[in-house]
């Protein structure tokens, strides 16, 4: 392996690669017949780049690089740098300035500084030929995810302790993925992974790309899935980052007006540039392939796609029609979902999307290419809901059912995440109004309420356990709760709510469709009471009912299709989880030929406070 081909570099420069980093960055070589390291560096506008190392005492002169061509690239070969030595460019842009600068295509990163690091990955002994061989698709597959930072969930603990306490935990509670936060390199701690600088590195914070790979693959000889925060929206402007990379704007655009994002002190992405393409496009495939990632969902998408996105009048830049849409991430979001379904074995590509912004996944043709997108209105006036006392919720009903006027419009996730939890939105638990036992018991319903929604599902840590404070970056979850009556009956909740949504087939068969739904109770706003049936492919029924006041009801009447049977199989209310268990042990209940509302049947169901009951129909 020598120098790189004019075609590998073709096809960076046209901005169609997806394995520009095999190409790029530091790889372990062959040179004149002898082993060396191949640094090769993309710096267009730089008047010269060295490359400084614990090798040659970090000196600016000693390993001098030669341009490639015209094609922007560096390169040199260096047969004294070895595995795990340190090292950075240092570019002099064309005012002469140098500045000392990652590899932006490094493979690992220093723990405690901002160098790169050589990495001579050696062929992982990768063992999930099974799982990754299952994957094939998800629509009509239970998908559960349990959203992860790695730093926080148990302080301190390494990839390889998190491959097993994590992995062990995710599967006992009933999970289906694990959804990790940014492990890219990045140098500043509380911007929990989304400001980076390293984007082929994971982060050093717990353990070498080796590490991170064990915990990959634990995982999925437990049967979970691993999916991770991509962030192809902005970068950080550390100076030994990607802003101002050979001394001018490269992998941002030129005009602040597109460039600057003031609210987060971030720089966004140029995607119009045909290298930042090859970069992020990838970036996604190096994760996906190299690491086993079975997904990535990509963050801020809505940043990505408007021009004007938290920018008055006036401080954006129209594209070429005039109009606010970023046609170049349109661009690129479609050739990286191209490229993530081209990859053998079924990744999955999600948007974390919060506007109306049309055909963003692909239930439609000419779509941005998406898989899922986060159901962002979904979670938002379901939690406006929760978080009013139940004595006005009847004047609010519509926030339980206008959902259902978009929900099958895309292909949809429901999320409450680690959003939802920080920045005095209080915690899931401490958004519930009432007392004590009706802060849990609305917490059971909501869950409940959510499992049983159309769409797949992600909560996360701290969530399952009924955490009273907000979720904080730099300390553990409160495991400790977990030595009180309540916090233990609510993650014993959790954990066979999660088993039966995975045992149900109509809870998660048919999410996409009008067929696996059907409204049962939609206008009871006096009683704030909604209930509907989710159906399986084989046309198996199951009654979702749900009363959002403390008030029971031991009679509970609604009309239904047919004559059957409906009994009981699943109550937010029993007493193993808090509930009062008044309305656990019910018998089946015989439907009354009696006509109803709009339906030819009658059916008197026990409802209990705060309380989410499932039935079985038998028609």
């Amino acid at each position: 392996m020598g120098q790189l081909s004019e075609l590998e570099l073709y096809y960076f420069n046209e901005g169609t690669s997806s394995s520009a980093y095999e190409s790029l960055g530091c790889h372990r070589v062959e040179w004149n017949g002898r082993p060396a390291h191949r640094f090769a560096v993309w710096a267009p506008n730089a008047m010269r780049v060295s490359v400084v190392g614990d090798w040659n005492y970090w000196n600016q002169s000693a390993d001098i690089m030669t341009p490639v061509g015209s094609t922007g690239v560096w390169e040199i070969f260096i047969g004294i740098a070895n595995h795990t030595n340190l090292y950075k460019y240092a570019v002099m842009g064309r005012d002469g300035n140098v500045v000392l600068k990652a590899d932006p295509y490094a493979a690992a990163c220093e723990k405690n500084g901002t160098a790169s690091m050589i990495w001579d990955a050696e062929p992982f002994p990768w063992t999930d030929e099974k799982y990754l061989a299952g994957n094939h698709t998800y629509h009509n597959k239970p998908v559960n995810i349990y959203e992860v930072h790695a730093g926080s969930w148990k302080k301190g603990l390494t990839y390889r302790q998190l491959a097993h306490e994590l992995v062990d935990y995710a599967a006992d509670m009933g999970y289906t993925h694990i959804e990790l936060m940014p492990l890219m390199c990045h140098p500043y701690t509380p911007s929990w992974g989304y400001q980076v600088t390293g984007y082929f590195a994971p982060t050093a914070r717990y353990g070498s790309p080796d590490d991170l790979k064990y915990l990959v693959n634990r995982a999925h000889e437990k049967g979970i899935g691993v999916l991770m925060d991509w962030v192809p929206a902005h970068f950080t402007r550390d100076a030994h980052g990607l802003a101002r990379f050979d001394g001018l704007p490269l992998y941002e655009h030129p005009d602040p007006r597109r460039s600057d994002m003031r609210q987060w002190g971030t720089l966004l992405f140029d995607y119009g540039r045909p290298q930042v393409r090859s970069y992020l496009v990838s970036n996604a495939v190096y994760w996906l392939k190299e690491f086993h990632i079975d997904g990535l969902r990509a963050d801020a998408v809505s940043c990505m796609l408007y021009l004007d996105y938290g920018r008055n009048e006036g401080e954006w830049l129209a594209n070429r029609y005039g109009g606010k849409e970023n046609l170049d991430a349109v661009e690129l979001l479609q050739r990286t979902a191209e490229a993530v379904h081209e990859l053998p074995g079924y990744k999955l590509f999600i948007a974390e999307e919060s506007t109306a912004f049309p055909k963003v996944t692909n239930k439609h043709e000419d779509s941005l290419g998406f898989d899922y997108k986060w159901n962002m209105g979904w979670m938002n006036d379901l939690l406006k809901y929760m978080q009013m006392d139940s004595y006005y919720r009847k004047w609010h009903h519509d926030k339980l059912t206008f959902q259902m006027m978009y929900a099958f419009s895309e292909y949809y996730m429901l999320s409450f995440s680690h959003d939802e939890v920080v920045h005095g939105k209080l915690s899931m638990l401490n958004k519930m109004p009432g007392d004590y036992w009706q802060k849990f018991a609305q917490l059971r319903l909501l869950y409940a309420y959510m499992i049983a929604h159309p769409g797949k599902k992600l909560t996360f840590m701290g969530m399952e356990i009924g955490q009273f404070i907000e979720w904080r970056f730099d300390e553990s979850l409160d495991w400790l709760l977990l030595e009180y009556p309540k916090h233990v009956e609510m993650q014993r909740f959790t954990r066979e709510l999660n088993r039966y949504y995975q045992d149900t087939p109509a809870l998660y068969q048919c999410d996409d469709d009008w067929f696996g739904f059907e409204w049962a109770v939609v206008n009871d706003s006096d009683r704030s009471v909604c209930g509907f049936y989710r159906r399986d492919e084989a046309g198996n029924k199951l009654l979702c009912l749900f009363n959002f006041t403390p008030v029971p009801d031991r009679a509970y009447t609604l009309g239904v299709p047919k004559a059957g049977t409906y009994t009981q199989v699943f109550s937010s209310d029993a007493p193993r989880f808090g509930g009062t268990g008044d309305f656990e042990n019910t018998p089946p209940v015989e439907t009354i030929p009696v006509p109803l509302d709009r339906f030819l049947h009658r059916l008197s169901v026990q409802l209990p406070p705060f309380g989410a009951v499932y039935f079985v129909c038998e028609e």
